[in-house]
């Protein structure tokens, strides 16, 4: 009976374990963390909102009656995108949360900390890197079953619109989300190069299917263009799927003969 009691009163005493300040310091930290997903994922919202409906809002100006009769689609897109948003925000989220409370990654704010030239090189790297990933994830989504299990959704847009950049079903938005958090345990980088990371990322995310060419033709047919992925690049990957598949650069489509050149953006009436 003894051991019974000291049996029974262990029980009652790890069962109300977030009552001790140990357990309230757990308590605290689980929602600590909790709350950064959720804030992160109001940003990445936030960003998507703002960044697509901006361009949305040009084209709107300057290609009147492009996305005409478009708006299931969007409506679709709209919802995917922030799907996505989720998706992303929570290992961006934790992540953050690692780095302010403990330290984690390898994200520095003394820009004396590395020399200066270090800067665009680091910026450099996480694009590079970044278009690695893309490029041979986005081909393996286009092998039948990962098409039809996750990558269709984002190709249901016909055609794509600024409010599409994050269209994606949940196992392809996972893929996409692990890349930067990734990256920065790895890579050392300035907090201002990394928000310039995500600058362009979004940027590139929108413009690349808005269905317009936002570039000047000089830049687009250059010997520079020739690397560079715009929307004329990516829209020929929409018109023919088994093509076109960087991100930001072209090297690994001229590298494995996936490149098929410029399309033509979607100019409607």
């Amino acid at each position: 009976m003894r051991q019974l009691g000291r049996r029974s009163g262990r029980l009652r005493s790890e069962g109300w374990s977030f009552l001790h300040p140990n357990g309230i310091k757990r308590a605290d930290m689980d929602t600590a963390i909790l709350l950064s997903a959720l804030v992160m994922t109001a940003i990445v919202a936030l960003r998507y909102l703002a960044t697509s409906g901006l361009f949305a809002w040009a084209t709107a100006r300057l290609r009147p009656g492009l996305y005409d009769g478009l708006a299931p689609q969007i409506r679709k897109e709209i919802f995917w995108s922030l799907t996505s948003a989720a998706i992303y925000g929570a290992p961006a989220g934790i992540v953050a949360w690692g780095w302010h409370n403990h330290g984690w990654t390898r994200v520095y704010t003394d820009i004396g900390s590395f020399p200066l030239w270090y800067l665009p090189l680091s910026l450099a790297l996480y694009l590079l890197a970044h278009d690695t990933w893309f490029y041979w994830t986005h081909r393996l989504m286009h092998q039948p079953k990962w098409f039809r299990v996750a990558h269709a959704v984002h190709h249901a847009s016909r055609p794509p619109t600024a409010w599409a950049a994050m269209s994606f079903h949940p196992i392809e938005a996972l893929t996409g989300a692990i890349v930067i958090p990734a990256l920065v345990f790895l890579i050392p980088i300035h907090i201002s190069m990394l928000a310039m990371v995500l600058v362009i990322m979004t940027v590139m995310g929108v413009t690349n299917h808005m269905g317009w060419e936002m570039f000047p033709r000089w830049l687009v047919h250059s010997s520079a263009g020739n690397w560079l992925i715009t929307a004329s690049h990516h829209q020929r990957h929409h018109d023919e799927y088994r093509c076109n598949y960087g991100l930001y650069f072209r090297f690994w489509d001229h590298l494995c003969k996936t490149d098929k050149g410029l399309g033509q953006p979607a100019i409607r009436p």
